[in-house]
Order: structure tokens, then sequence, then C-alpha cells
């Protein structure tokens, strides 16, 4: 289990104790309609402390993702206490969320760690948290933490050649990454899969962008409509006041 052990550690800053059970949920979710989640994982472990650990990688960010990530968390956390059960056996728990889409547009930080604080930063609670980290702005080039290694494996591992691993991989840890994503590789399902889901998602970006566009221009359409009626509205407007205002005139 080191291989998962090292993972929720390194990604959280958290030393857990090792890991005893995983569970791998809904490789491949697909997704119904547009608006569903798309997800290519979805993992929870638990270690030797009894604290959780889930792992989600998200192609598609949403209106309501963040709201899903926190529901999420504390449905984890909940399904711990059994009836009649004391709020003692409660054990943290860790979200952590891969995004490949931008979910922060007023930031560019990558990492956000998200914990039960008040605005003094105390802790109410130091139960875990929601760990998000959006790929798509990682652009580091010189490793220098093990987050980052595992960062960057997650957007360059697919391109590299297991025979020929460039320094940042040269760990055991990430040497056992690479060959699980290698043996994962060689599954013609697996593989299959991942090649439509991806394709699956450059096509829904596609069409997601051109349906903004559409709305955009819908929008722009509207709003010259409602410009061009109330200038209308006004000049007819000006009209009745002048006429009245002559009519005032002719009367006096």
């Amino acid at each position: 289990m080191g291989f998962q052990h090292q993972f929720a550690w390194r990604l959280t800053g958290t030393l857990a104790s090792p890991v005893v059970e995983v569970q791998s949920l809904d490789p491949y979710n697909p997704q119904e309609t547009f608006n569903d989640k798309l997800t290519i994982l979805d993992v929870k472990a638990r270690d030797a402390a009894g604290r959780v650990f889930q792992v989600e990688i998200q192609l598609s960010a949403y209106a309501d993702l963040t709201a899903r990530m926190l529901y999420g968390w504390a449905d984890l956390y909940r399904r711990q206490l059994r009836r009649g059960q004391e709020y003692s056996i409660l054990k943290p728990t860790y979200a952590i969320w891969l995004l490949d889409q931008t979910l922060r547009d007023d930031t560019p930080a990558y990492a956000h760690r998200y914990r039960m604080r008040d605005d003094r930063g105390q802790n109410l609670l130091d139960h875990g948290g929601i760990w998000i980290f959006e790929l798509n702005k990682f652009a580091v080039q010189q490793v220098e933490t093990e987050q980052q290694r595992w960062l960057k494996f997650f957007n360059e591992g697919e391109h590299l050649d297991d025979e020929k691993l460039p320094e940042w991989m040269q760990t055991p840890v990430m040497r056992q990454a690479m060959s699980t994503l290698t043996a994962f590789s060689e599954k013609d399902r697996a593989y299959h899969a991942y090649q439509a889901r991806q394709e699956f998602l450059r096509q829904q970006r596609s069409i997601q962008q051109e349906l903004e566009k559409e709305r955009a221009a819908k929008e722009a359409e509207r709003q010259a409509k409602e410009a061009a009626l109330q200038a209308k509205e006004a000049a007819l407007a000006e009209v009745a006041r002048l006429k009245a205002l002559l009519q005032q005139q002719k009367d006096g």
C-alpha cells in the first residue's frame, strides 16, 4: 500500500499512517447529460489511524462543483458514525480533487486548501479538509517538493517513456506510480475507455464553447433590441411632450 500512502501524504502534507484499505469506485464515470459530472477516478482509502481519504480526478468544472465537493466531504465524514455511536470516534477526512479545468478565475494559484477555521485562522476542529489542485494552472518545470512531483506526474505521466524516466521521476514511489500507469495502459479495455473519454471531453469542451458563444450572441442581440426599444420609447415620449407643449402655447 506504499504507493497510495505516499500519494495521499505528499498531496495533503499529512503524515498519515500506512493505508490499510483502498476502494476504487466508478473509474470513467460517464456523463448522462452535458451538465453531469465527468470523473475518471474515484478512490477512497483509510489509513491505520482510521483517517479517511478520497481522491477524485475531475475533468470538467461547472457551477455547482464546489457545492458537490463540500457535500461529498461532509457525507464521507458523516458515514463514519452509525446509530448510537459517539462523536469521539470520528476521524479526520481528507478530500483531494485534481481538476483539469480552472475552478478559481480570481487567482493564479493552482493549490487550494480549505479547512474549518474562523476569521482569525483558528481551527474549530482539525479533522481534515478539502484540497483542490488545478492541474491546468500547474506549470512548474523544476520540481522542488513532493507535492510538485506528484502534480507534474499527473500532468505529464501519459507522455513519459517508462524506460527513460526524467530525473524528477527517479524515486522508488514515482517509479512504482509509473509502473502502475503503464500496467493500466496495457489493459485494452481501460486504455480504449480512457481514449474515448478524452475524445468525449474534447467534444464537450467544443460544444460548451459554441453554446457560450451562442448565448453571448443572443444576449448581445437582446440588449441591442432592448436599447432600440428604449430609444424609440424615449423618442415617442419626447414627441408627445413637444406636442403637449405646443398645444399649451396655442391654448394660451
